[in-house]
């Protein structure tokens, strides 16, 4: 089944206090296998950005400003995302915001099936640090180049979480052709170890030599 990894970034935290979407980031997973199909785009809100959030996505008014707005990209967002499952890290946080874009403009919410990552989290790491940046160092996935919250960066860094909280391993096999990753799966070489003792002979020779040796050692 085709799956979409999708994140956005935004003015700030409640869309109740009005916060509006500045990215949209969406990365294609079929069958777990990152796609070549994405879809990403920067929003003009309408609205200043809070100071909070540049901290964090580092978007100015300015160049926000310069973007499309959400009416303009709807239609393809939609066709992009329609009947895929759609992997969120927090889910509720994005679908409030995307839905409250899409009640602006006249649209239906989402109604894609969900799975919240940081659900999932939770559930394999009770107690723990869950935020996509202590996924990524549980992990050993490469997070350096996040020193700012991008939405496209962050769906690749999610993609990588989510392929491991589902004990999937990243693939590194050719997978353009399935009929080999089956052959290869099926033909793995089981390992065993086998102990091997030593015969009552290879004891008594081992045995004289320690005494021969250890004398030698021991008077030189």
């Amino acid at each position: 089944m085709k799956e979409i990894i999708l994140d956005t970034e935004t003015t700030g935290i409640s869309v109740k206090d009005g916060h509006r979407i500045v990215e949209i980031g969406c990365i294609e997973l079929d069958n777990l296998i990152i796609t070549q199909n994405k879809f990403h785009c920067y929003l003009n809100p309408e609205r200043k950005v809070s100071e909070k959030a540049f901290e964090i996505h580092g978007y100015s008014d300015d160049f926000l400003s310069q973007q499309k707005k959400f009416s303009e990209i709807a239609d393809e967002f939609l066709e992009f995302i329609k009947d895929k499952r759609l992997i969120i890290h927090n889910a509720e946080f994005d679908l409030a915001h995307l839905n409250n874009e899409l009640k602006i403009f006249g649209k239906d919410k989402i109604n894609n099936e969900i799975v919240d990552t940081l659900t999932l989290a939770r559930e394999k790491y009770p107690g723990s640090q869950v935020n996509l940046d202590a996924l990524c160092k549980k992990y050993r996935i490469d997070n350096s180049r996040r020193t700012y919250h991008n939405a496209l960066l962050d769906c690749d860094l999610l993609a990588k979480v989510y392929i491991n909280l589902l004990d999937q391993k990243e693939p590194t096999l050719d997978f353009k052709q399935n009929s080999q990753i089956e052959e290869h799966q099926n033909n793995k070489l089981e390992y065993y170890k086998k102990i091997i003792s030593p015969t009552p002979e290879e004891l008594k020779k081992h045995k004289e030599y320690l005494k021969n040796n250890l004398k030698k050692n021991y008077f030189s």
